[in-house]
């Protein structure tokens, strides 16, 4: 009996030092494991993407929020794209929004001397660059829209446009869409016209100037005229043409803006707006790429897609072969000039402040 216990007592002791042996060699593997992992794959950096609870806007139908190409984003600026059929026709768009109200984000029109493509402004802003979308109208190195930036103004909106009324080359003075800022952060709409020789001398009215292209002109406009007239208050803004949303409604000036840009066609479309919440839309439509791609949208179209997007101002800027919207080094966009980025006078950067 006693040889028996003491041979049970061997593999007792036995069995015990296999089992701690094995629970050794796993806690071995183990930390050896995480000490791998941890080396191999580093905590990441970017910021948990925010959950669609607390998104910046509502998506309407057909968006999705781009959370790869959102990741590096803080807090306050988000990008969704659409791929899907718009008022039935297929359509494809990328709209960045930000809050206006934060102060480490900045919203920075810029003029180049020459014109250059929206790639090359977004490569060479230095800082933190989030996204860049083409700006206003222009003609070979001439900007025709307002450019402004931190109070100064770089370029105005067009003065005046020559059109053919009792067969007669004649000058009209029309008032055109610009969006702003303010220094407080808050984000405008309105039509606006330099009074006087000084650039600074900006108005802005609640309503256009009511040109008929066809009757006399309106008179040039003035700190009195058209009604309404305020100060231009905005430190940094963009001009464009034609309004689009205004008071939550589609409202397409652009007859008395006497603007004319395929407005019925479809083409690519780039637009900037705001909701009631202080949150800046910036838009860019793919569009002129027929070939089994996209062919773009009207401008009514266009409208109700910021509408759409919460928008309750929104204007209209360069478009057609000008429409481009950079992301993280990336054209999101195809451009219409046959897959080629034109180069522009002027573009829009969000970036970090």
């Amino acid at each position: 009996m006693k040889a028996l216990k003491r041979l049970h007592h061997h593999y007792i002791s036995k069995d015990m030092l296999l089992r701690n042996l094995a629970i050794a060699v796993c806690l071995t593997v183990s930390i050896a494991c995480s000490k791998k992992e941890a080396t191999s794959t580093p905590a990441p950096t970017n910021p948990t993407p925010t959950p669609a609870a607390t998104r910046l806007i509502n998506l309407p139908a057909g968006w999705k929020y781009a959370s790869l190409l959102s990741a590096a984003f803080p807090a306050g600026v988000e990008l969704y794209f659409f791929d899907t059929l718009f008022q039935g026709r297929k359509t494809k768009a990328f709209c960045l929004a930000y809050d206006s109200k934060r102060s480490n984000i900045e919203f920075k029109p810029v003029l180049s001397a020459t014109v250059k493509k929206p790639s090359d402004f977004y490569k060479e802003e230095a800082g933190v660059v989030y996204a860049c979308l083409n700006g206003g109208y222009f003609g070979g190195n001439q900007s025709y829209s307002l450019v402004q930036y931190n109070g100064t103004i770089q370029a105005a909106n067009i003065k005046s446009v020559s059109r053919n009324f009792n067969n007669v080359s004649t000058a009209y003075y029309p008032t055109r869409a610009a969006f702003g800022i303010t220094s407080t952060g808050s984000p405008a709409t309105a039509w606006i016209y330099h009074v006087g020789a000084g650039n600074n001398d900006v108005y802005a009215y609640p309503s256009p100037s009511p040109n008929v292209e066809g009757s006399a002109p309106q008179p040039v406009p003035t700190e009195n005229f058209p009604v309404g007239a305020t100060r231009w208050t905005a430190t940094a803004a963009i001009g464009g043409s034609p309004m689009l949303v205004r008071n939550s409604n589609v409202l397409i000036s652009d007859a008395a803006e006497l603007i004319s840009i395929n407005n019925t066609s479809s083409r690519p479309r780039s637009a900037i707006g705001f909701n009631s919440n202080g949150i800046v839309l910036i838009l860019a439509v793919e569009g002129d790429n027929t070939s089994g791609g996209y062919a773009g949208l009207n401008l009514t179209e266009l409208a109700n897609m910021m509408k759409e997007l919460s928008c309750v101002e929104a204007i209209n800027l360069d478009g057609g072969g000008s429409t481009s919207m950079v992301v993280a080094n990336q054209l999101l966009v195809r451009p219409g000039d046959n897959g080629v980025e034109r180069p522009v006078i002027s573009a829009i950067i969000i970036k970090q402040k």
